[in-house]
């Protein structure tokens, strides 16, 4: 197993934290843009954000498959392979002359997209020393962060090139990644114990007999629901409709709930691994949850945009301890490949279903209750991890046992 110092974090750590930055901004350099490019073949609005839908739906019904090719393959060949994947079929975009093609391309970037993330959580699991998992996945999930806030940014400018120019640059982008972590990871010690993995399996079935693990596939169900589903598709519509302002300011929602996130998530992180996991869980879904219960009561945008920050640092102080969580399970010396591509399914299953039935919900009762609802969902996570034991001991860095349950 690697050697690291106990004060300092692995090599390849960094490797996957600068790619992950390079993923997401590449993200949000295309996501604004796709609408709008899909809309250039003459379909229907429908038909424009079946493109982005498509994406998600595939990262989800090809999760299964990816914790097994990890399982039987390693992780960092199917990273390696996802992320061409995602590079090859996003340079193909900018090159497609039909709606249907557009579909397809998008379709199999999220299989890639399911592919390096399932993968990735593997290689940190592996890599990371027990006493600073939470703190790595903070700088993790806040890479993503900060590059999903820049991307749409840089997209923006980027489509003054054209619509197909932010396609081509996030494609060269994924590659030059894809080519520098197949180069850092060839030269690390992680190469060589990838092409004997003997480390046994730990299976989806006994992961289930641990009540931390399906506490945690609970919380992240409410958290896809909420934060990737809810979030991103009512909140935009209840600013310019509740308040009667433009979608400049729904943005400024999104933008608040993204600086409260940013703002904790990596203390956060280091304070998850010096005092346990529980802690942080129970009170950032907790006020995540009271957050979100009470935007749909918000009497003006100021306190919209004050709830939306504040659901922010509750998800970003429970974020990496769920992720830690899911660590501490599997632990350095197991294979987990099912057991991570499902706890990334149920978070994509939230993000599917909570914007059809919120949706509907606020359609015929209101956005008060859809948010009441949401926020209820949260706090359900919070409830849940009340009654599950602690994976990580809040005094000392050593691990304490995992009880069944």
């Amino acid at each position: 197993m690697l050697e690291t110092k106990r004060a300092g974090l692995p090599r390849e750590v960094f490797v996957l934290i600068s790619a992950a930055f390079v993923i997401a901004l590449g993200y949000g350099i295309v996501a604004p843009v796709l609408p709008t490019y899909a809309r250039e073949f003459g379909v229907s609005i429908g038909a424009a954000s079946a493109i982005v839908s498509s994406f998600a739906l595939m990262r989800l019904l090809f999760a299964p498959a990816s914790g097994q090719l990890v399982q039987k393959f390693g992780e960092k060949r199917i990273y390696l392979s996802g992320l061409a994947i995602v590079a090859l079929s996003t340079g193909a975009c900018a090159l497609a002359d039909s709606y249907w093609q557009l579909l397809f391309l998008r379709s199999l970037g999220g299989i890639g997209s399911t592919m390096f993330t399932v993968s990735a959580m593997g290689l940190l699991i592996r890599i990371s020393p027990s006493h600073m998992r939470a703190r790595i996945s903070s700088l993790y999930s806040g890479s993503f962060l900060v590059g999903s806030i820049g991307g749409p940014v840089l997209g923006a400018a980027f489509a003054s090139f054209g619509l197909r120019a932010p396609f081509v640059i996030y494609s060269l982008a994924l590659i030059i990644a894809c080519v520098v972590v197949a180069t850092a990871l060839g030269n690390s010690p992680l190469s060589e114990e990838q092409a004997q993995d003997q480390r046994p399996a730990l299976t989806l079935r006994r992961a289930l007999q641990l009540r931390p693990y399906r506490s945690a596939l609970g919380a992240n169900f409410a958290n896809g629901w909420a934060s990737f589903g809810v979030r991103v598709s009512l909140v935009p519509m209840f600013v310019v409709e509740a308040f009667q302002y433009s979608p400049a300011a729904a943005g400024l929602a999104m933008t608040a709930y993204a600086v409260g996130n940013a703002a904790v998530i990596i203390p956060a992180g280091r304070l998850s691994d010096r005092y346990g996991r529980r802690p942080f869980i129970c009170a950032g879904f907790g006020v995540a949850g009271l957050a979100t219960v009470f935007l749909g009561m918000a009497p003006e945008l100021w306190v919209c945009l004050a709830l939306s920050a504040l659901a922010g640092v509750g998800t970003g102080v429970a974020t990496p301890s769920q992720q830690a969580v899911i660590a501490d399970v599997i632990g350095s010396r197991a294979r987990g490949g099912q057991v991570l591509s499902t706890f990334q399914m149920v978070s994509d299953l939230g993000a599917v279903l909570g914007p059809l039935v919120i949706g509907f919900l606020a359609d015929a009762a209101g956005y008060s209750v859809a948010f009441a609802v949401t926020g209820a969902i949260l706090l359900s996570g919070s409830l849940l991890w009340l009654l599950t034991p602690d994976t990580r001991s809040r005094t000392e860095t050593r691990e304490i046992p995992i009880v069944d349950g």
